[in-house]
């Protein structure tokens, strides 16, 4: 039993609790995409230098905040910056709406137009954070570091491994949930939510009910800043900021959102926790963990690892590619690509 127990541990400190976490990251990122897919009806790929923008200003906000001796007890001084980082990042969303989209929307053009601007807008954001903030990682995390640590765990269990639970994956799990409650009540109970769906339900017929597009599109755009900037800034706490990583997110987060169904909110969280807990399940290493529950001369002689860490990635685009050769509608059935 104590052995069962210990592998539970184990699994727990590196695969359940890192997904976890990795998925509510991935299904905010996945909720903004799905969310500008369904209303917007085009592929936004500036998504991850979205959140890479949002994140630097979190940054460089905490860093003010640090210097005057602002903090938030043992959370992080970046929830406080939040708020701002996401006032900046909605301002720079509709002004990039205004000077790029808006036109495209006009003219009528077909919705791989807006998928070609949205890449040149995704190139203007990683130069500017590149630019701003520079390539290298960049820690911004401060306050307490664990809810449970493992040298605790271990003395007063007795197990012989210990569970670690950091206070940036916590923040992250809650801060996750409740901005999901959030957007559903918001799109759900609010008129501008209701009107949000009409739109995306029916262009033509929303703007003859009476439903203003400019404020659909408005509020959209200031909502998938929201979701883009606390996503990154989670990131980078749980993590490190660099700024080609979040280039490199922007796979995993439109293979969640296709995973459960591009425009449908519910898919793109289901499909976040399913890309997140395939990606770190196939890459760790099982044999301490066999080791545990196989009798000895069971024991693996290997890692037991199904796909080295360096092929992570790969593992997103694999997802992707198979759900949109088995089921291009992903598994609530939403819009096809």
């Amino acid at each position: 039993m104590t052995d069962f127990i210990n592998a539970f541990v184990l699994l727990s400190n590196f695969v359940i609790i890192p997904a976890l976490s990795l998925g509510s990251q991935l299904a905010l990122g996945a909720l903004g995409v799905t969310l500008v897919f369904g209303v917007l009806r085009f592929a936004n790929f500036a998504h991850g230098d979205l959140m890479a923008f949002g994140t630097m200003i979190a940054i460089f906000i905490t860093w003010w905040f640090q210097s005057l001796g602002i903090g938030f007890g043992p959370l992080p001084t970046a929830l406080l910056a939040l708020p701002f980082a996401i006032a900046v990042t909605a301002l720079l969303t509709i002004g990039t709406d205004r000077l790029v989209y808006r036109y495209y929307r006009r003219v009528g053009s077909a919705p791989v137009i807006f998928v070609v601007a949205s890449v040149g807008v995704m190139f203007m954001l990683n130069g500017i954070v590149r630019i701003f903030i520079g390539p290298d990682d960049r820690r911004f995390a401060d306050g307490e570091r664990f809810i449970v640590h493992a040298r605790t765990f271990r003395e007063t269990t007795g197990l012989a491994e210990g569970l670690t639970f950091k206070l940036t994956q916590g923040i992250t799990i809650i801060v996750a949930v409740v901005v999901t409650i959030a957007l559903f009540w918001f799109l759900q109970r609010t008129r501008m939510g209701k009107a949000m769906r009409a739109y995306s339900d029916n262009e033509k017929l929303s703007r003859f009910s009476g439903i203003d597009p400019d404020r659909v599109v408005l509020v959209t755009w200031i909502i998938a800043a929201s979701l883009a900037t606390i996503a990154g800034v989670l990131y980078g706490l749980d993590r490190s900021f660099k700024p080609f990583t979040y280039f490199q997110l922007l796979l995993p987060i439109f293979a969640a959102a296709i995973v459960g169904g591009i425009g449908q909110p519910v898919g793109a969280i289901i499909g976040g926790y399913i890309v997140a807990f395939t990606e770190i399940g196939v890459t760790y290493a099982y044999r301490k963990f066999f080791i545990y529950l196989l009798p000895e001369s069971f024991e693996p002689s290997g890692l037991a690892q199904l796909v080295a860490t360096e092929y992570k990635f790969a593992v997103s685009f694999v997802i992707l590619v198979l759900v949109l050769l088995v089921r291009p509608t992903g598994l609530m059935r939403g819009k096809v690509i």
